[in-house]
């Protein structure tokens, strides 16, 4: 398939699925009780509570992952990436799941915008020029050699809430203030203007994985977000 071809194929679908804010049935999750006991082992299984994915945030990723994927928006649906602001900046609160192989790929730093808080990210926007995260459900996308190196663009599928990320240079790329080495200078990860930066040394391999059409959840229990969000 052509980069041309990709980014038509996945603009297209964006331009369809793009939710808007108002809940309708027809997007609340299905999941027959055979999936339900899957998921709920998987969870287990992969011993998620040990390296710090709670339960509520594990059951709202896969909750909207089955809705993207049922509604055909995922090109590679057996990859869920979950991003848990609430957890510290200094805490590996990126998770990469290959649901298909039942296996953690990778579990991780990612930073947070800048003007979203210090240590802990509290304040989320989808503005431009904001410097903050944007909470939701993304598609991955495309990738491109910038100022970080490789990096990879992002859809956010949720309008008025990640709906902007592409005008806003919402990317996942890597970066030097990701690093222990960082937090234990700073007594915190390093933030980006917005972006989930990650390390240098693991942005080529997780980019490389998860692009072109997966899903990713940035995840906060934030007010606003339950309140005009179709997943909840």
């Amino acid at each position: 398939m052509s980069h041309l071809f990709f980014r038509i194929t996945i603009a297209s679908i964006f331009s369809l699925f793009v939710f808007n804010g108002k809940r309708n049935i027809e997007y609340q999750p299905i999941m027959n009780s055979v999936q339900q006991t899957e998921t709920q082992n998987l969870y287990a299984q992969l011993h998620l509570a040990d390296i710090g994915l709670k339960k509520i945030v594990y059951d709202k990723a896969i909750s909207g992952w089955n809705i993207l994927k049922k509604r055909n928006i995922l090109p590679k649906s057996g990859l869920l990436t979950i991003v848990d602001f609430s957890q510290s900046s200094n805490s590996k609160r990126l998770y990469i799941i290959d649901l298909e192989k039942a296996v953690v790929v990778f579990n991780t730093y990612v930073a947070h915008g800048r003007n979203s808080g210090n240590e802990f990210a509290v304040s989320f926007a989808n503005t431009q020029n904001s410097f903050k995260s944007s909470l939701g459900f993304y598609v991955s996308s495309q990738t491109y050699i910038g100022n970080h190196g490789l990096s990879m663009c992002l859809k956010g599928l949720e309008k008025g809430i990640n709906d902007d990320a592409e005008t806003r240079g919402i990317v996942m790329h890597g970066a030097v203030y990701v690093s222990e080495k960082f937090i234990k200078n700073s007594g915190r990860l390093g933030r980006s203007q917005g972006c989930p930066a990650v390390s240098q040394e693991l942005s080529k391999p997780i980019i490389n994985f998860i692009k072109n059409g997966s899903c990713v959840y940035m995840y906060y229990p934030d007010v606003s977000y339950r309140k005009h969000s179709l997943f909840g």
